[in-house]
């Protein structure tokens, strides 16, 4: 995606996200009856060419869209410290902003955020009155040897209620069993038509938390995605092999009727009685051969040798810690430290979480399974949104999965679809409030925290994605926003409602003097502030920036 792209994206959210804050801070002040004398939208002079200027006068108000699109302020008669202001602040004193009682001037202040923490509402109700493609209850993967998998679950089965509890969505399913480490929960689900009930033995592994700090959480082998019919023969006097198959082909029939995923796959060799037919494609899948094979008919394909390819290496990294393991593309991890790894969330989760320990990976390599150590290493990783620190071990695998069972979750009815919006909204809102709580005590890197930079390669690669994601992205920015501008920062709003407080507390104004030193104190913690997220930013794209000087300068 090109620069022009990342600016364009960010300029947009930017400016869509200032106009909501300071509108807030405007309608406000202006039903207060507080004189507004400019509503900025940027900063600098009015964006203009020629004798064109936007910039225009309507009730004593200036309106101005100005040059530098990063933020925005509204000026309030009796806020600012100019002493130029005084004279026009007594003429008018109905009509300024500290003129107010405190009830109004908390009002005016706690207006912006407010409004960045309402916005998602919005975008949240119009997106459900649109629609959204969300994941069913469908079950597309049961990994092998999971506790799914001795329950009897299958994939295709339907859940419609798990813990007692009606569910609509994956997350639902997902949340349930993450909540439950060690439990066994009651699952209704429905089978081919038919109803059914079960339990649902809980394990327990290691994961990453909304926080990217690794807890124990609940893990039954089920997921939503399904599985390519991608095969892996790790024994080498197998049938498959016998009968021509390979480790890497993908069949995509079975006596002519097409087959679309490993269960579909399963299921058609398991029906047959007599010698089945399959074809499958071999090799990259740009320039796949499509090869037709005879194979005997074992009643599972268990007893023909294969099971599900779940993590086929395609390629190493040079250098990497995979490479100097030995892994070689065409490889197939079994398992990992004696855990089979039935799909490659699974093994990319354990690499993740593994604190750069030693893992012991069992691989198939034509035919023989090897034992071969690896040390994952802490490296800076793109997530397709920003860059963190990921610990990995360097290789690449061929697509396994496919997307799973989806469904259209549209609400048209405003007394649905708004509460529904603002749960949504007060989840994420908790969701970050924990998370700057975090940030503050340590327990999440102040790396994760992003200057202009990283939001705009944030917005630049979300509107890349679709605009489904960057609404998503600006929802998550705009609560960002009207959190950290209610800390209790002086120059940030939840300052000057602290300051407004105090005065009200010692019923008189603060002196001018010391007025000036709390706002130099907030500009300098702010300043800090924004430093530390240029600094995070210039990090990550340090090795870019040399490149561009290079090449500048050569």
């Amino acid at each position: 995606m090109g620069s022009g792209s990342y600016i364009f994206a960010f300029v947009v959210m930017l400016g869509v996200l200032v106009f909501v804050h300071e509108l807030g801070h405007f309608l406000v002040a202006k039903a207060c009856g507080v004189r507004v004398l400019k509503f900025s939208l940027g900063f600098g002079s009015p964006v203009g060419f020629g004798r064109f200027r936007m910039a225009w006068t309507r009730g004593g108000t200036e309106y101005v869209v100005a040059w530098i699109p990063l933020g925005g302020f509204v000026k309030m008669l009796g806020e600012s410290l100019d002493a130029t202001e005084d004279d026009e602040a007594a003429a008018h004193p109905d009509e300024t902003l500290n003129g107010k009682p405190l009830w109004q001037k908390l009002s005016i202040v706690f207006a912006g955020p407010a409004m960045n923490l309402a916005f998602p509402v919005l975008v949240f109700s119009l997106m459900l009155s649109v629609g959204l493609q969300n994941q069913d209850t469908t079950i597309g993967t049961v990994e092998e040897g999971s506790p799914a998998a001795e329950a009897g679950f299958l994939p295709g089965d339907r859940i419609t209620q798990i813990a007692n509890e009606p569910v609509t969505w994956w997350r639902d399913v997902a949340s349930v069993i993450r909540e439950h480490p060690g439990a066994s929960v009651e699952v209704a689900f429905e089978r081919d038509g038919a109803a059914g009930v079960g339990r649902l033995p809980v394990g327990e592994r290691s994961l990453f938390n909304e926080f990217g700090i690794v807890e124990k959480f609940g893990w039954s082998g089920l997921a939503h995605s399904r599985l390519r019919a991608m095969l892996a023969i790790p024994d080498p006097d197998a049938a498959a092999l016998a009968a021509g198959l390979r480790s890497g082909d993908v069949v995509t029939a079975v006596n002519g009727v097409d087959v679309e995923d490993w269960h579909g796959f399963a299921t058609a060799y398991a029906a047959e009685r007599g010698p089945v037919s399959v074809l499958v494609a071999r090799g990259v899948e740009e320039d796949a051969e499509e090869v037709t094979l005879e194979l005997p008919a074992r009643g599972d394909v268990g007893a023909l040798g294969v099971s599900p390819a779940a993590v086929l290496i395609e390629e190493t990294v040079e250098g990497s810690p995979a490479d100097r393991a030995g892994l070689q593309a065409e490889d197939i991890v079994l398992a990992v430290d004696g855990q089979h790894m039935g799909s490659f969330a699974a093994f990319s989760n354990t690499v993740k979480t593994s604190g750069g320990r030693t893992l012991s990976l069992a691989v198939s390599r034509a035919g023989e399974t090897l034992q071969l150590d690896v040390t994952p290493e802490l490296t800076p990783l793109d997530n397709g949104l920003a860059t963190e620190d990921q610990y990995f071990v360097g290789v690449s695998v061929q697509p396994t999965t496919l997307v799973g069972s989806m469904a259209l979750d549209r609400e048209r009815n405003p007394f649905v679809s708004v509460p529904r919006a603002v749960g949504m909204t007060v989840d994420l809102t908790v969701t970050m409030v924990r998370g700057v709580g975090k940030l503050i005590t340590g327990e999440v890197s102040r790396k994760n925290i992003a200057g202009p930079i990283g939001i705009a390669q944030i917005a630049g690669n979300a509107l890349a994605i679709g605009w489904e994601t960057y609404l998503q992205v600006m929802v998550f920015i705009s609560i960002n926003l009207g959190i950290l501008n209610l800390l209790p920062i002086p120059i940030l709003d939840g300052g000057q409602a602290l300051i407004y407080s105090v005065e009200g507390i010692r019923r008189a104004p603060l002196s001018l003097r010391m007025r000036e030193i709390i706002q130099h104190f907030g500009l300098t913690v702010l300043l800090l502030l924004m430093g530390l997220a240029f600094w995070n930013d210039i990090s990550r794209h340090w090795s870019t920036f040399v490149d561009w000087f290079r090449d500048g300068t050569g």
